[in-house]
């Protein structure tokens, strides 16, 4: 695999963690190598304690000075992971991938130049859900061109998964409870203070259903929005007012 950033600054940062990620990580790691973003970036890797072989597979990609190995000291979620990434991170942007997801090629390219445009702290992607074994399902969710805080808070349309966000406005809030759904929080925190974020919509991220994802579970995911509310300082009237844009909109998305 060519590549030719070896001695300059990173502008994006790639942050990964990774937890009993052996099976498929590699891809994840590929996808991000392979991005055509003609810009110097840089991958870091949070093993969250795997005691799998999640470190055998990165081991094989860190003759390229791109990937950056980091093992947490105890399991401590990927709240705390994420925040070690955005903490190590060189470059002037954070980007955020799931051990067993992975992008299109043209992802981040695509992001710069809409971030360049718009001048947004944030801009995010579409997505397309794809089996376990990597095949699509054929699903894609589709996400605005643009978006607000008092939009954003009636449902979450931001994937984790396809953020591009300003480092230095990562570092301002970090992810906390993760408990609740902390990349929501951290997302209406940022719009809030920054105004509104950019979409693209394009699938750029290819989101593997699992059983054990924390949204699959939608009685507990319902739950969790309305702690993600409450959390902010949302009352409860205001926060079960949301909680029924966020049930219709969850019925339109999966029905």
């Amino acid at each position: 695999m060519e590549h030719t950033q070896t001695k300059r600054q990173p502008l994006i940062s790639v942050i990964m963690p990774a937890w009993q990620a052996e099976r498929y990580i590699g891809q994840a790691i590929e996808s991000v190598l392979d991005q055509s973003c003609g810009q110097p970036f840089e991958l870091l890797v949070i093993d969250d304690c795997s005691r799998d072989h999640t470190a055998e597979v990165v081991k094989k990609y860190l003759s390229d000075s791109r990937v950056r190995y980091l093992r947490q000291t105890r399991n401590l979620g990927v709240a705390a992971a994420r925040n070690r990434g955005i903490r190590e991170a060189r470059g002037t942007y954070v980007a955020f991938l799931d051990a067993d997801d992975w992008w299109d090629r043209d992802k981040l390219k695509r992001q710069m130049a809409c971030i360049r445009k718009t001048g947004a702290v944030l801009c995010f992607t579409a997505r397309e859900l794809v089996r376990p074994d990597g095949t699509s399902t054929g699903r894609q969710i589709p996400v605005p061109g643009r978006v607000t805080y008092r939009q954003l808070l009636k449902t979450n349309v931001i994937p984790c998964g396809s953020v591009l966000l300003r480092t230095d406005v990562a570092r301002e809030y970090g992810f906390v409870h993760d408990e609740y759904h902390e990349d929501y929080i951290l997302w209406l925190k940022i719009l809030k203070k920054y105004g509104a974020a950019r979409g693209i919509n394009i699938p750029a991220l290819k989101c593997r259903l699992s059983a054990g994802g924390k949204s699959r579970n939608k009685w507990k995911s319902a739950q969790m929005q309305y702690g993600s509310y409450r959390c902010l300082g949302i009352g409860r009237v205001r926060s079960f007012y949301y909680m029924v844009f966020y049930t219709l909109n969850g019925f339109r998305k999966y029905l």
